[in-house]
């Protein structure tokens, strides 16, 4: 089907394990629900985005769907999108910082190479070699681990490929070192390998994608990228942050702002909000409500802060989300579409 013919949006989102299932959560705590008719079905919808079609892809597919064109929209780890989005610009990164599925892209020896602690020396390794056969690397990332071997003069090499368990290769004599995702470390000191200085390709985390030619000739793919990274910006925002209301006495706003700026921990976004306490009985009527914004680091601080200066009633509600002035990442998108604010063809 002819890009500019479809009338609905397909998004890719990844079909496989630990990243499959921290997406489906990111996604419901930004206000987005996927829905499939059966567990089964590599299709499914978001309600919350007319026309939207879900296409639950590998992760290497994800990528290579967004740069050919045939999904629109994607969701999958950076580490991916530096191995299969090729050459060319088709493939636009609407945000990078998702802020899950961290990792990083390294090389890892086994540990009783005790001269090899640098790729320096495993430089001058492959170089000593030479004349017996080359080093063999395993590894899924066959483009970056070719750049980076080359870039370091790691020569000569053999690069072979797996789909899985790379870490049992040097054990097994099938392999000479490794390149692979490294998230804690764990695995490759349960399998006697170690990371050596220098060897990291690249730093990792889960981005949201989408299709060039989409973004910048069919309006209806640009809003509903609009509306997610929106919906992303706001949550990441909130994340971690809490909405503080207490009451205190006063005998005017001013003087409870006063009270509260002289607290480190207390002055909200962009300032404390304080509004008038009206009693269902006469009496005193010189109370305050007041409202700010706390990360979780600092919330106990903030409460013994509040109750230093004669706060009571202390709530605490947790934030979904913080919805500010445009996005940063938005206005940097248009830019690299090269559509303006005055096209009103656009959102």
């Amino acid at each position: 089907m002819n890009l500019l013919t479809r009338t609905n949006i397909r998004l890719a989102l990844p079909s496989q394990g630990r990243i499959e299932e921290d997406t489906k959560t990111f996604l419901r705590e930004c206000g987005f629900t996927t829905k499939r008719l059966t567990a089964r079905q590599y299709i499914a919808k978001i309600p919350e985005i007319s026309h939207l079609e879900v296409w639950f892809q590998r992760s290497a597919d994800v990528v290579r769907k967004v740069r050919d064109g045939d999904v629109d929209l994607g969701i999958v780890g950076f580490n991916t999108v530096a191995e299969y989005r090729g050459d060319s610009d088709s493939v636009v990164t609407i945000h990078d910082d998702l802020g899950y599925g961290h990792c990083h892209l390294a090389i890892a020896v086994p540990e009783d190479w005790t001269n090899v602690n640098s790729i320096k020396e495993l430089a001058q390794l492959a170089h000593e070699r030479s004349t017996t056969r080359p080093l063999r690397v395993v590894s899924k990332y066959q483009r970056q681990t070719t750049a980076f071997l080359d870039k370091n003069h790691v020569q000569p090499y053999r690069l072979l490929y797996a789909d899985g368990a790379l870490e049992a290769g040097p054990q097994m004599g099938t392999a000479d070192f490794i390149v692979d995702l490294v998230e804690t470390g764990v695995t490759l000191s349960e399998n006697r390998l170690k990371e050596i200085e220098g060897g990291k390709m690249l730093d990792s985390q889960v981005v949201f994608i989408g299709y060039r030619q989409a973004l910048q000739e069919r309006p209806e793919v640009l809003a509903a990228a609009h509306e997610m990274l929106e919906r992303f910006e706001a949550h990441l925002r909130a994340k971690n942050n809490f909405s503080v209301v207490a009451n205190m006495r006063g005998t005017s706003p001013e003087e409870i702002a006063q009270k509260l700026f002289s607290q480190t921990d207390l002055g909200g976004l962009q300032g404390p909000t304080i509004s008038s306490v009206y009693l269902r009985e006469d009496g005193e009527t010189n109370w305050y409500a007041i409202s700010i914004v706390v990360h979780q680091d600092r919330l106990y601080q903030a409460i013994e802060q509040l109750r230093y200066i004669g706060g009571s009633g202390v709530l605490v509600l947790p934030i979904m989300y913080i919805f500010d002035e445009e996005p940063p990442r938005w206005r940097k998108l248009l830019e690299t579409l090269k559509i303006t604010k005055e096209d009103k063809s656009r959102p």
